[in-house]
C-alpha cells in the first residue's frame, strides 16, 4: 500500500511558477513509478509526467514539454513537479500517482492522492 499526498497548489499568474510536491507513505515506494496527471473542469484527466523509480526516466506529456521537470528524492519520500511559465490553460486539479510499469494511462496507477488545485490566471 502505498499512500500519496500533494501539496503547493494555489493561485498564480501567467508566465508565473509553482512547485508541487507528492509525500507518500509505504514500504515500497521508492520501487514504483511515480506520475503526474491533472484534470481540468470539463475535460479528461490528462497525463502530465512520469519518473522511473531510480529517477533516470523522465517522460513528458506533450503540452508541457520544457515548461515542467518531475523529480523524486527516495530518501524523503516526495515526488516534485516544478512548473515554469504557466498558462492559464494549466489550470487543474493536479494528482500524483504510483505505478508498477512505465505509463501515461490512468488505468496503469494503482494509487492516488486526493489532488491539489493549481490555478493560473491571465
Amino acid at each position: 500500500q502505498v499512500q500519496l499526498v500533494e501539496s503547493g497548489g494555489g493561485l498564480v499568474q501567467a508566465g508565473g511558477s509553482l512547485r508541487l510536491s507528492c509525500a507518500a507513505s509505504g514500504r515500497t515506494y521508492s520501487r514504483y513509478i511515480m506520475g503526474w496527471f491533472r484534470q481540468a473542469p470539463g475535460k479528461e484527466r490528462e497525463f502530465v509526467a512520469r519518473i522511473s523509480w531510480s529517477g533516470d526516466f523522465l517522460y513528458y506529456g506533450d503540452s508541457v514539454k520544457g515548461r515542467f521537470t518531475i523529480s523524486r528524492d527516495n530518501a524523503k519520500n516526495t515526488v516534485y513537479l516544478q512548473m515554469n511559465s504557466l498558462k492559464p490553460g494549466d489550470t487543474a486539479v493536479y494528482y500524483c500517482a504510483a505505478g508498477g510499469r512505465p505509463s501515461a494511462t490512468i488505468r496503469d496507477y494503482d494509487y492516488w492522492g486526493q489532488g491539489t488545485q493549481v490555478t493560473v490566471s491571465s
